[in-house]
């Protein structure tokens, strides 16, 4: 299929392409943003549908239908592409090619086939590691101290398409989803116009990913958050990191739910019973023995209250140290 792409390609960098742009959160809006800085037709962006998110239920939209409503581009929010009307009105674009990134549903045979120049996928690992739903979040929880952005071409299964381009990024100690997101975005955008350009004009030829070598990520839910002591320090200091700012780390003090948004694994003292919160005489000040090491907590947040420094709520809450967390 690809080397009939290759051929259609003559002469496409001498005309604007027409382009149909696929994309959910915050990361896909930055890479929307650089098809706009692009030769680039976007004829249309497709989204999840709207969801209720927070208190009382409102409404939310997903950070790329605001961007294209500002563009005044037309958005469609499937709730899927088993529809036949679905994949009708997708034809009816008559796209040459389709970007995706962090969209959020995998695309049938029948959406893959439509644009000329093939769809292509920003991925947010270095693949064949990290497929799935939950690339840079699994990338730390794995304790893993390189990543980067992958572009590849769509086929039928899970992220397993040829790369045409892969860039690496560095991981901080501190990093979170959230920052490093942000930054694989940024590397992902420049990277497709370095990328998209050269696939067109037939320069790339798709690189095979070495299957031996994969690795999955699992969807996140909004249960895996919770902390489980039991766990070792430095596994709770991934998740903290990982789960920031989605779903949150948390726990239960004196039967309130406790957000701990900013953490450090210690050393292996502390031998007293596991979830119990002592005083450290180093910073942050405050730690919570786990079944190996102590996790040192920076950033705090107490069901219904702001995020505080941990020496701010402890002093607010005398009877903090000493108290075991994870009973309700």
């Amino acid at each position: 299929m690809f080397d009939i792409i290759k051929k259609l390609m003559k002469n496409s960098s001498t005309m604007t392409v027409r382009a149909v742009f696929m994309g959910t959160p915050q990361f896909a809006v930055t890479i929307l943003e650089s098809l706009f800085r692009g030769s680039y037709e976007v004829l249309a962006v497709y989204t999840q549908p709207d969801k209720a998110a927070g208190r009382g239920r409102p409404v939310v939209f997903p950070p790329v239908k605001k961007l294209a409503l500002e563009r005044q581009i037309p958005v469609i929010q499937p709730e899927t592409f088993r529809s036949s009307e679905v994949v009708k009105e997708l034809a009816s674009f008559q796209p040459e090619v389709i970007v995706v990134a962090a969209f959020g549903s995998i695309l049938p045979p029948e959406v893959l086939c439509l644009p000329r120049f093939a769809c292509l996928n920003v991925h947010a690992s270095l693949l064949p590691r990290h497929r799935g739903p939950s690339p840079v979040a699994n990338t730390i929880l794995c304790g893993d101290e390189l990543t980067g952005v992958t572009i590849m071409l769509m086929e039928a299964g899970l992220d397993t398409g040829p790369i045409l381009a892969q860039e690496k990024v560095g991981i901080s100690f501190m990093d979170t989803t959230g920052s490093l997101s942000a930054r694989l975005a940024d590397v992902g955008a420049r990277l497709l116009l370095q990328t998209l350009p050269r696939w067109l004009e037939g320069e790339l030829k798709p690189q095979a990913q070495e299957e031996s070598r994969a690795t999955y990520s699992k969807l996140i839910t909004s249960n895996d958050g919770e902390i489980d002591w039991q766990l070792s320090a430095l596994e709770l200091w991934r998740m903290v990191r990982a789960y920031n700012p989605w779903p949150s780390c948390y726990t239960w003090c004196q039967g309130k739910r406790l957000k701990i948004n900013r953490a450090i694994p210690l050393g292996d003292g502390g031998n007293g019973e596991i979830g119990k919160v002592i005083a450290l005489a180093e910073q942050p000040g405050v730690g919570v023995v786990t079944r190996q090491g102590i996790l040192g907590l920076s950033q705090v947040q107490l069901e219904g209250k702001r995020e505080m420094a941990v020496g701010d709520f402890a002093r607010g809450q005398r009877d903090f140290i000493g108290s075991v967390l994870g009973r309700k």
